[in-house]
């Protein structure tokens, strides 16, 4: 039985983490890839060196997109070197296709805490299931059947649960499991069969903590790429989030549309269609605190869904502010980030604000739920601290390459994903310190890879 666990870390506010079993399923010796590098606070922000992408964290990241946002050695780059609107420097992920107060508090069953980063491997159609705590990878999986898709977004429910999306060749989500408790029979085979770490991925009709998957047959969508989960109801009772639901979009000839899926099924309960998108579509995305979807159309508009009652609303984005990456702070104000730049949009009076010199470019971001966004700038090893109620840059981490995506976990290590590489970085914001695991395939991925996003804007359960 899933476990949900309250516990703060340091300065963090009481979160919603999980509980594990301890050892289940794990392999042990395993080659974790893991090295590490003191750094320094940058000046000048250029800190990427040359290297072949192994263990080592002073290797670099290809990640000026150039040949696509997949591995070209993997035969799978898929056009995501394209550039859009203005500025040199854009290089979107397109593809070549045409585009409380009951007790669940710390230490229930004596159990042990555990958190997951998930990252897409998307030359090789895989996701990795990484922990965050030992840096070694558990298990990874592929999420669709013909093991294409090219996937790059992953989103991690308040129950500890991933789902992933194919961007391309008619999209598809999958769900998995993060607990083996959770794992259901499914092959015909004694006990559960689930991947155990970067050289163990088992066949789609072998593999039993895959939870389900949805291809939207007949959607036909060139781009699908949105994934947020929304909260579900806090059972007090058994400590368990129900009715959790999932955010996705996709995109067909003609149109885009925002679905909303069973967390439980994948089934689709609703589908809304977004005129302001037209036959564009959304590239990333984010759930405020109540649950509402933000999408973000390039360097365009964002766009607001009503958990409610469906409604569509939309704010173009501010002159020259960036439009790459999306997130969503505590206050429930929507930040769209690139090239080391960010804007704030407040929802409550529909204004802007932008740090200064700000201008388009790419790169993810994500805030830490204590007044500060995390972002990194193309095409330097940095990554830049952006205080959220200011909107000013106050410190910048020298990291070993560019990373694309930024994610932050448990207790509060930022981690960012190389571009179309290799690696992901660990930053102790508070030592410096960065680690590095070298175990990735063309790996691509910006969203909320920790879940950590969701709980910070959503808080501890009420009750």
């Amino acid at each position: 039985m899933r476990t949900s666990l309250l516990a703060g870390f340091g300065s963090l506010a009481c979160l919603t983490l999980l509980v594990g079993c301890g050892g289940e399923g794990e392999v042990a010796g395993r080659d974790t890839g893991i090295s590490t590098s003191a750094s320094a606070s940058a000046s000048n922000g250029d800190a990427e060196t040359s290297g072949d992408g192994g263990t080592s964290s002073n290797s670099s990241s290809n990640g000026d997109g150039a040949t696509g946002d997949g591995d070209t050695s993997e035969g799978e780059g898929d056009g995501d070197a394209d550039t859009e609107g203005s500025g040199g420097n854009h290089k979107w992920d397109v593809t070549a296709v045409p585009d409380g107060n009951h007790q669940c508090g710390s230490g229930i069953g004596g159990d042990t805490e555990f958190s997951y980063i998930w990252i897409a491997n998307s030359s090789q159609g895989t996701m990795t299931k990484l922990n965050t705590e030992t840096m070694v990878e558990e298990g990874r999986y592929y999420m669709r059947p013909d093991g294409g898709g090219s996937p790059s977004r992953t989103t991690v429910s308040l129950s500890g649960d991933v789902a992933i999306s194919a961007r391309s060749n008619n999209g598809g989500v999958s769900k998995f499991w993060a607990q083996l408790d959770d794992c259901q029979e499914s092959n015909g085979m004694p006990g559960i069969q689930t991947s155990t770490g970067a050289n163990d991925i088992l066949a789609w009709d072998v593999e039993e903590c895959r939870a389900w998957h949805n291809p939207f047959e007949g959607k036909a969508y060139w781009s699908n790429r949105p994934m947020a989960w929304a909260p579900g109801d806090f059972n007090e009772g058994t400590c368990e989030y129900e009715n959790e639901k999932l955010w996705t979009s996709g995109s067909y000839q003609g149109g885009t549309e925002v679905l909303l899926l069973d967390g439980e099924t994948g089934d689709i309960d609703e589908t809304i269609n977004i005129p302001q998108v037209g036959s564009s579509y959304l590239y990333g995305g984010a759930v405020d605190g109540d649950g509402n979807f933000w999408g973000l159309q390039n360097s365009q508009r964002i766009v607001r869904v009503d958990r409610e009652d469906f409604t569509v609303q939309d704010w173009t984005l501010p002159g020259g502010g960036p439009g790459y990456g999306i997130a969503v702070d505590s206050q429930n104000r929507i930040w769209t980030c690139g090239g080391g730049h960010a804007s704030r949009f407040d929802p409550e009076t529909e204004t802007w604000q932008s740090t200064p010199g700000a201008s388009s470019g790419i790169g993810g971001c994500m805030t830490d739920g204590e007044g500060t966004l995390y972002h990194s700038r193309y095409s330097q090893g940095v990554i830049i601290a952006i205080d959220t109620d200011t909107v000013m840059p106050y410190k910048e981490y020298v990291i070993p390459a560019y990373v694309h995506g930024i994610s932050v976990d448990f207790t509060g290590k930022v981690w960012g994903v190389t571009f179309a590489s290799s690696q992901a970085f660990r930053l102790d914001t508070e030592t410096e310190e960065v680690e590095t695991y070298g175990g990735l395939v063309g790996a691509y991925t910006y969203s909320d890879m920790t879940g950590f996003g969701l709980s910070s804007v959503v808080g501890q359960p009420s009750g």
